[in-house]
């Protein structure tokens, strides 16, 4: 009987688990879905007419897809140079953070000095502090040191406000690694920079990739700065391709589509290959050793 009662109660307990497992793949499901609608309207509205797009359809289907809108957004809009700018912007833009991540992280972390965890907490402020309010106090500065229209106009507010969020993951995963190997280094005569670079870098590429891809996603699309900052089309970064196509008194939507489903294709590729580093680098030191 009590054999029978315990196979009755080990019954009930996996239909309970599938039944959650399953209530749980449809929820992720539903909220899949709803994430995936937004990139579907824009590639779908992308292959439309003009005149196409103010019908009361959500998603037009057109039965010839406008294959030249991504031809025109190619050609007309620069995408190729404004690309071009955007990685150099967004490349030095992560080698910086990187950088300063990696070495405040490891001051932080490793070291022992005064007020260490002070000046943590104030640099970690920075990531309470939304890059556009610095709008007008970087122009002013920018405009007395003859920095507008440079690259570097939007380098150093996307590198101040992404090493914040660096020096957050950096010590987190730092705090988690065993300082033995670096013990012994010091012990073999290494200096500071070559245990950061030649010990402490490769343990971390984990860390440095989730720091690099959280970067070049934040800083890539990127408008109202670069707007702000850069008027020469030598430094446009790619947000500017959209508004190559919008006049006074018409716009190419479908093609204005078309550029943004261009301009998204790098963040996703860069976050599909690295995804795995991404998913290892946040969660690695949520759990001390």
């Amino acid at each position: 009987m009590k054999k029978y009662s315990a196979a009755i109660s080990n019954e009930a307990e996996r239909r309970k688990k599938k039944l959650g497992r399953m209530f749980l793949w449809a929820v992720l499901l539903i909220f899949a879905v709803f994430q995936f609608f937004p990139m579907l309207w824009v590639v779908d509205f992308s292959l439309a007419k003009d005149n196409q797009l103010f019908g009361s359809e959500i998603l037009i289907w057109p039965s010839e897809p406008q294959w030249e809108n991504y031809v025109l957004a190619w050609t007309n809009g620069h995408v190729l140079q404004y690309t071009l700018n955007s990685l150099f912007v967004v490349l030095c833009t992560i080698a910086i953070t990187v950088f300063f991540s990696l070495t405040l992280g490891y001051a932080f972390t490793r070291m022992r000095w005064k007020h260490a965890g002070m000046v943590l907490s104030f640099v970690l402020l920075g990531m309470m502090i939304p890059i556009h309010t610095t709008l007008l106090p970087n122009f002013l500065i920018y405009k007395r040191l003859h920095m507008l229209d440079t690259p570097w106009a939007l380098i150093l507010p996307y590198s101040a406000f992404s090493i914040p969020l660096g020096v957050f993951i950096m010590t987190g995963f730092l705090n988690s690694l065993p300082a033995s190997l670096e013990e012994a280094a010091v012990l073999d005569g290494c200096g500071v920079m070559r245990i950061i670079f030649q010990i402490a870098l490769p343990l971390t590429k984990s860390a440095v990739a989730t720091i690099a891809v959280m970067t070049f996603i934040n800083n890539w699309n990127e408008f109202i700065m670069a707007c702000t900052f850069i008027g020469t089309p030598d430094w446009k970064t790619l947000p500017f391709s959209v508004y190559e196509f919008a006049g006074q008194y018409t716009s190419r939507y479908a093609v204005q589509f078309a550029v943004m489903v261009l301009s998204s294709i790098p963040a996703l590729l860069v976050y599909a290959l690295l995804n795995e580093q991404i998913t290892k680098g946040v969660t690695y030191g949520a759990v001390k050793e």
